[in-house]
């Protein structure tokens, strides 16, 4: 894998640790280029008793490095003969799907965490079509596509890339430990001032994530009382900082970078806001249910069954600024007996359906189901 970021990162090591628990020997190929703190990972894996092979993959097409990361992985899957390869995102997708068909070794099964063809604000038309010919190649020589959400399985079968009967839904799970009783940081280390109605923005700071339609919502009257805490790094960081001062609300934005207590800052805010423009099942909502949090999230995949209108948070249309302000209206005007049902209605869900054990049991079952096939 190479897109060892954000919440394909926690996948990929969530799965593994707990594939191991359940005695599956797992291997893990992936890159640390794009994120060299995933070094850590690879470290926590390894302890755990989880083969890691740093192989460094290239997000961008390059042919010559593309060339030589494929006959790495080949040699690997030579060495290890794994009855199961089982590929994440794009370019780890491709490269793993073709070792694995070139060397006839292992039954395949892919997790895209969304298609980067959908992704038409992130690459240009021809670079899409590219990409939907690539995937739809493999996706015919694919045994299982795995969808991380019955939203996301739904796009998948409507892209026409993999045959409709191939895609199964494993749902992202949680260890939802480190957020349940959370102690909260104290605001004024968060540079907030006290009182005011506060919400979280976590994740990577790109355009899939939508952080600049959440400014310009900040911005309209239904919004402008709250403070916003935007966690996290990325390339887009210099111009959403921007943004808030173009818009005049750079006073309610508080740019917190990368931080390793995010249950702590979670237990602070109010709300959490997911106002992306495509996901798979987000992480980071089920993290905020399970510190009982409500949540405002825009209508992508993943969030249309997380977040239920009224009862577990807001549902906005996405990359609609007016349409957000509206929603984030609904979140302020609760008081805090209305906040703590909520919040105790997505701890329920997240309890009940989206647990770290049972997704990995679900993929052991699922690669039993394949290699029985």
């Amino acid at each position: 894998m190479e897109a060892t970021i954000g919440g394909t990162r926690r996948h990929l090591r969530d799965v593994a640790l707990a594939q191991r628990a359940e005695g599956v020997d797992v291997a893990v190929a992936a890159s640390a280029l794009r994120m060299p703190e995933v070094r850590r990972d690879f470290a926590m894996l390894r302890e755990a008793g989880v083969d890691v092979h740093e192989v460094p993959m290239v997000r961008e097409i390059r042919p010559a490095a593309d060339t030589r990361h494929l006959l790495e992985l080949r040699r690997l899957l030579k060495r290890l003969c794994p009855d199961v390869v089982h590929t994440h995102s794009s370019k780890g997708g491709a490269l793993g799907r073709v070792a694995s068909l070139s060397t006839g070794i292992g039954r395949r099964v892919h997790t895209p965490h969304t298609f980067a063809f959908l992704f038409s604000a992130m690459f240009s038309g021809h670079k899409r079509r590219i990409f939907r010919g690539v995937e739809t190649y493999l996706g015919r020589r694919t045994d299982r596509i795995v969808a991380v959400g019955e939203s996301e399985a739904a796009t998948i079968r409507a892209s026409g890339v993999v045959p409709a009967e191939r895609v199964v839904v494993v749902p992202n799970g949680i260890d939802a430990s480190p957020w349940r009783g959370a102690s909260a940081l104290d605001r004024a280390q968060l540079g907030v001032p006290a009182g005011v109605p506060l919400a979280a923005v976590v994740g990577l700071l790109n355009v899939a994530k939508g952080q600049d339609v959440l400014l310009r919502a900040m911005a309209l009257e239904p919004a402008r009382r709250l403070h916003l805490l935007v966690v996290g790094h990325g390339e887009d960081e210099a111009a959403l900082r921007a943004l808030a001062d173009e818009l005049g609300i750079a006073a309610r934005v508080h740019f917190l970078g990368w931080r390793a207590d995010v249950p702590a800052i979670l237990a602070a805010v109010d709300f959490l806001v997911l106002p992306s423009r495509w996901e798979g099942l987000p992480y980071i909502v089920l993290e905020a249910m399970a510190a009982e949090k409500p949540v405002v999230a825009t209508d992508v995949d993943g969030a249309r069954e997380l977040v239920r209108e009224g009862q577990t948070g807001f549902v906005a249309r996405r990359e609609d600024p007016s349409d957000l302000a509206r929603a984030l209206a609904l979140a302020l005007d609760l008081d805090a007996n209305q906040r703590a049902t909520m919040g105790a209605a997505g701890a329920a869900l997240q309890a009940t359906r989206y647990d770290q054990r049972t997704m990995a049991r679900a993929l052991v079952t699922l690669y039993e189901g394949v290699l029985g096939a």
